[in-house]
């Protein structure tokens, strides 16, 4: 009796048999791969034999799978979308910050190069003031003999004096030429003189026509000379 009882309660019983639980093992091990990467036919193959409630937590397992692999796959491309835009921006940014330095600097260089010759032309202005007091004074010493002239001639030596000093506090200098080499970075010839006219050696500058000055070490205005040539 009892023998009958063991097989009527193995044929007829819940319990499962070990063909059954080797194939659940397998099954599960299938789904597992699946989720690494198997091919999917292969699990569906493998699941053939479950009960369609398992089959169903398989496919939905699967379904759920690639999903998130769509949307990691999505997320991704976004980030390397966002990646690219972040760099196409920055080096925007680079190319916008070089374009103001650029323009800082040559803005800034225009302005110097105005005021420089702003006041360039203002002390031409002034200097032809100091050419015509020394034309003055030179006429006057060569007419002292006449009462009215030489009761100013004293008054223009001071004003033309007056004048240089002012010069000379903003850097501004009369440059010496008589009896120097004749150097075209500081003089202009406008007339010359034979060697045997001036007693001098050739390229000396005899006489000077209208005074040049200096600015710091830079020439505002060049002398006009007389040359021995």
């Amino acid at each position: 009796m009892t023998k009958e009882r063991d097989d009527t309660q193995i044929s007829g019983g819940p319990a499962p048999s070990a063909a059954f639980a080797e194939n659940a093992a397998a099954d599960a091990a299938n789904v597992r791969a699946d989720a690494q990467g198997v091919d999917a036919t292969d699990g569906e193959d493998a699941c053939a034999d479950l009960p369609e409630d398992v089959r169903n937590e398989i496919r939905a397992l699967n379904e759920e799978v690639d999903r998130a692999r769509a949307e990691a796959e999505e997320a991704k491309q976004e980030a390397d979308r966002f990646k690219q835009e972040a760099e196409r921006n920055w080096q925007q940014f680079l190319h916008a910050a070089a374009d103001l330095e650029n323009y800082k600097r040559t803005s800034a260089k225009v302005q110097r190069d105005v005021a420089e010759h702003v006041r360039r032309q203002m002390l031409q202005i002034v200097l032809s003031a100091a050419d015509n007091l020394e034309r003055a004074i030179s006429y006057a010493e060569r007419n002292q003999e006449n009462e009215a002239v030489a009761g100013i001639l004293d008054g223009m030596r001071i004003a033309h004096r007056s004048l240089l000093e002012k010069l000379g506090s903003i850097g501004v200098r009369p440059m010496e030429a008589e009896g120097k080499s004749f150097d075209p970075a500081l003089h202009e010839a406008v007339a010359v003189a034979t060697v045997e006219e001036a007693g001098s050696q050739s390229g000396t500058v005899t006489d000077v026509l209208q005074t040049g000055y200096l600015i710091g070490e830079d020439v505002l205005r060049p002398a006009l000379v007389k040359v021995v040539k």
